[in-house]
């Protein structure tokens, strides 16, 4: 029971909701523009912070992703400044940003299931010859 509510899961929701916050509103960079924080990770000794996000409408290419991540790498130190203003902590944990896939692989794995459940209705279409009277 006391695991599940530990200091480091609840500044982990704090961050999150923090960021998102600071990211949509505070940061002007285009690079970063539609970018939504999907979790936090904090470390046990609260030094470094996995920071994983990802875009409403996805990236076009690995390319984009690679230069979102840059945007919000060159904005890290005003993000952890701005962060540790809005969150009162001893020490502000490192801000280490991370693409996040699995919002693109879900609808990878929904578009399979989608298509196999297709395919299943096809096999199992009754003969349209027969009539119901």
């Amino acid at each position: 029971m006391a695991r599940e509510f530990s200091r480091t899961n609840r500044i982990s929701e704090v961050m999150m909701r923090e960021l998102a916050l600071l990211i949509q509103h505070d940061l002007a960079d285009p690079r970063v523009s539609m970018v939504t924080v999907s979790h936090v990770d904090v470390t046990s000794d609260l030094k470094y912070a996995r920071i994983y996000v990802t875009r409403l409408s996805g990236f076009d290419s690995e390319e984009a992703a690679k230069e979102c991540l840059a945007g919000l790498n060159n904005a890290a130190g005003f993000l952890r400044r701005a962060l540790a203003k809005r969150v009162k902590l001893r020490i502000m944990p490192e801000l280490q940003f991370r693409y996040d896939t699995t919002l693109e692989h879900g609808f990878y794995m929904d578009e399979l299931i989608s298509k196999a459940n297709a395919d299943i209705k096809d096999e199992q279409d009754p003969d349209p010859e027969t009539d119901k009277d």
